[in-house]
């Protein structure tokens, strides 16, 4: 069965390819008649515009994707919803690219979605989260974003001039760290989070900062850095545990490290949150599926992906939106932190 394509319609309507577009898409007035005429022989043939087809009347493949490092967090998954929401209701559909991380499964994404034509991309983690990116693979996302619009969530590639959105995640350790001296913690601890990405180095700074107004150090051993993960989270717990001297709160880079360290906590005994305070960093729906329920710092994920398609739709579109927009993180309170007693 021969397959019928959008010259198939012009010929037998009589009318050029771009009038029979211009009826599909909605994009200019066709003379009553015509417009008949042409939907006459769509209905005939069954005929629907494949993306292809429609990419090359418009210049545009109606697509975008979101390139993001674990699927698996929460986290993501939160700013996709977000973001597909939006998109769904300007008419795109999403590429999803999961990169387990791998830089050069980044790089390998950024060559297919060129060849995809994608009107425009969503970049999350990975590279755009190091404090130290490597010239090489920042340049190359440079060099993509004067092909397709580029937007970074959550992370900056220096002196690139891209658009970025943003939580503030230094005022959000802030107001963590904050809310455990007002509990009356002072000995208080961080786990969890690569140290040589922003995200970690950015809330450590913070949480240093609002100490020494207090007169308190962070300690160099209640710092354990290591992975993002629950498995993560566990493990840098016991080694926090298996101290002579433990901290009375700890705050943690995500809520995935944060529910390893409960696990870890409970399998040394303690009480949450009686015998010590753990504060996570997100929001996300795991907060309120552990028991007891996490203490945590709202991110605005969902905010975050909405945000990024309207910016994103705004470049593919011609405007100039700001160059970044910056969201407040907040505190959401539940039952993972208590008052400092003394033991």
């Amino acid at each position: 069965m021969k397959t019928i394509t959008i010259y198939d319609i012009a010929e037998e309507a009589n009318v050029s390819v771009s009038t029979v577009s211009r009826v599909l898409n909605d994009t200019a007035p066709v003379k009553a008649s015509t417009r008949e005429k042409i939907l006459k022989a769509i209905e005939k043939h069954q005929f629907q515009p494949n993306a292809l087809a429609r990419s090359l009347l418009k210049k545009e493949t109606g697509t975008i994707a979101m390139i993001l490092p674990d699927i698996t967090n929460p986290f993501f998954p939160e700013v996709f919803w977000g973001a597909e929401n939006v998109a769904r209701s300007k008419g795109y559909t999403f590429f999803l690219c999961n990169t387990a991380g791998d830089y050069s499964r980044e790089s390998e994404y950024l060559s297919i979605l060129r060849e995809k034509r994608v009107d425009g991309i969503i970049f999350l983690g990975g590279r755009i989260n190091l404090s130290n990116c490597p010239p090489e693979l920042s340049q190359e996302v440079i060099e993509m974003a004067m092909r397709v619009p580029i937007v970074l969530v959550n992370g900056n590639l220096p002196k690139s001039g891209l658009h970025r959105i943003y939580t503030d995640e230094a005022e959000g350790a802030t107001i963590a760290t904050q809310h455990l001296i007002d509990l009356g913690h002072r000995d208080i601890g961080f786990i969890g989070g690569l140290d040589y990405t922003s995200t970690t180095l950015v809330k450590v700074k913070a949480i240093k900062k609002k100490l020494k107004e207090y007169g308190i150090d962070l300690k160099k051993e209640w710092i354990q850095s290591g992975e993002f993960s629950v498995q993560g989270g566990r493990d840098l717990m016991n080694k926090m545990l298996n101290q002579v001297r433990r901290p009375s709160a700890v705050l943690c880079v995500n809520d995935f490290t944060a529910i390893g360290a409960i696990k870890a906590a409970f399998e040394h005994g303690l009480r949450i949150p009686e015998d010590i305070s753990i504060v996570g960093f997100d929001d996300s729906p795991l907060s309120t599926a552990v028991i007891p329920e996490l203490t945590t710092i709202s991110q605005n994920t969902n905010q975050l992906g909405e945000l990024a398609v309207e910016m994103l739709d705004q470049i593919i579109n011609g405007n100039n939106p700001k160059k970044q927009i910056v969201l407040k993180p907040y505190l959401v309170m539940r039952q993972s932190t208590g008052p400092f007693k003394k033991i």
